[in-house]
């Protein structure tokens, strides 16, 4: 399977790469994956490099996202850090795949059992972990359902508070990053969030902001 070309990445739309996701998650649940030559992937991507979408996901590895998205070598950005936050470099990178390479999704993809949150969730301190931790804090604090039992051991709350964490990466990226706020206003990219569950491997998908 061929790796896309600039002019077949131009004629992609946000709704299409949306689609290319979602359709790629049903190969990899449905065990239909593609028969990719991952090597002469290497080797026709060497000249140039033309992603569809960006991919911010949690550094857990069990989410590898080409896997769970059926997708090869050069189709699409992966930025990975745990808790799927967000901070500068995270938004430079996506401002590098949107505004100058062309990519037209960005999918911020959190997932089920997510360490990093259940670590937020009980206030846990680390070195450098610390910082990253007290991003996903607003995620906690606007889980209001859960009275008791707000701590790692009570699965449906840390589920909860990732799935909100999702929504709240989206907000930051557009707060955050001016660039990417107008490219999605314009319709040049979309935006969309979803979580993996890591039970069965499928992505419930969140259609934020993607125009056809």
């Amino acid at each position: 399977m061929k790796t896309l070309t600039k002019e077949e990445q131009s004629k992609i739309t946000p709704q299409i790469a949306l689609e290319l996701l979602e359709k790629g998650n049903k190969r990899f649940t449905g065990k239909r994956m593609e028969d990719r030559q991952l090597l002469e992937q290497v080797k026709q991507t060497s000249i140039g490099q033309y992603p569809f979408a960006v991919v911010l996901s949690c550094i857990d590895s069990r989410v590898p996202a080409e896997l769970v998205f059926d997708q090869g070598v050069g189709d699409i950005f992966s930025c990975r850090v745990a808790g799927n936050v967000v901070n500068k470099d995270v938004l430079g990178s996506m401002e590098f795949a949107c505004k100058l390479a062309g990519s037209k999704l960005i999918m911020v993809l959190g997932h089920t059992s997510c360490g990093a949150v259940k670590g937020a969730c009980d206030g846990a301190e680390m070195g450098n972990l610390t910082h990253l931790l007290e991003k996903i804090k607003p995620a906690i604090n606007a889980e209001t359902d859960t009275k008791e039992n707000r701590n790692s051991g009570n699965i449906t709350f840390v589920d909860k508070v990732a799935e909100l964490n999702v929504h709240h990466v989206i907000e930051q990226i557009r707060e955050k990053s001016p660039i990417l706020d107008e490219m999605i206003s314009n319709g040049e990219i979309g935006i969309a969030g979803g979580m993996y569950d890591v039970k069965s491997g499928q992505v419930s998908f969140y259609r934020e902001e993607v125009q056809a």
